[in-house]
């Protein structure tokens, strides 16, 4: 049963040819943001840019080619060998990096502990926020991160910042790593959620913020279904505007 004030209005039905519209995504790791992204695009037809996926793809790039993140010159020279793309299958997207597919790889617990550090570069940010914008230029995107309402796209036209609470969270990603045949423990997840939210938080640069007139979708008690239902329901209200 859907609980109060969710709707149950699914799957989708409008005629959506009628307005293009770009929708924002933010939130804390482990809050859902991807599986959201992804449920959207699929129900409206839209493509769907995993934002995230391109900071791990780069910082995937940054060890397996022993680049110095913390040297300017460093930086800038092998952000002028990434180029990141996302190419759809049967069960969603694949990220590519240089065109070699590696969604399971950006996966990996070593790109999670360093991804933070990784995606504060400025230099890094601009890099990607403008394959990012690009990628968006012809609207009908669904886009999740950390600043896609605040920098990639403030004139977004429908922005939602996810949450959930802490203990959740942990609980999600602790099953998602242990579904993914990874050895690690909940303490070690707890640990690096903490840590991403700290330093996305905090950072100098394109900081995790709520835009002012983002939508909060709390999913702490929600299942799959009914966050897409509330999603869709603020994508009719904007649509019909």
């Amino acid at each position: 049963m859907l609980k109060k004030g969710v709707p149950t209005a699914l799957p989708f039905f409008y005629p959506i040819e009628m307005k293009s519209i770009i929708i924002a995504i933010d939130g804390h790791s482990a809050c859902g943001k991807s599986t959201l992204a992804r449920d959207l695009a699929r129900e409206l037809g839209y493509a769907y840019i995993d934002t995230g996926a391109m900071y791990r793809a780069v910082t995937l790039y940054f060890l397996e080619n022993g680049v110095d993140w913390t040297d300017p010159v460093a930086v800038k020279k092998a952000l002028e060998d990434i180029q990141i793309e996302f190419r759809a299958n049967g069960s969603g997207n694949q990220t590519l990096l240089n065109g070699k597919v590696v969604e399971q790889a950006i996966r990996q617990m070593q790109v999670s502990e360093q991804v933070s550090q990784v995606s504060a570069i400025s230099a890094v940010r601009r890099a990607m926020v403008a394959q990012q914008q690009a990628m968006g230029r012809k609207r009908k995107v669904v886009l999740d991160g950390r600043d896609i309402g605040t920098v990639v796209f403030p004139d977004a036209d429908l922005k939602i910042f996810l949450t959930a609470s802490e203990d959740e969270r942990v609980r999600r990603r602790f099953e998602e790593l242990q579904a993914k045949g990874l050895s690690v423990s909940m303490a070690e997840v707890r640990k690096n959620l903490l840590d991403r939210d700290r330093i996305d938080s905090s950072r100098e640069d394109s900081p995790l913020r709520q835009a002012e007139d983002a939508r909060v979708l709390d999913n702490t008690h929600l299942n799959r279904a009914e966050q897409l239902a509330l999603a869709l329901a603020w994508v009719r209200e904007v649509l019909e505007k």
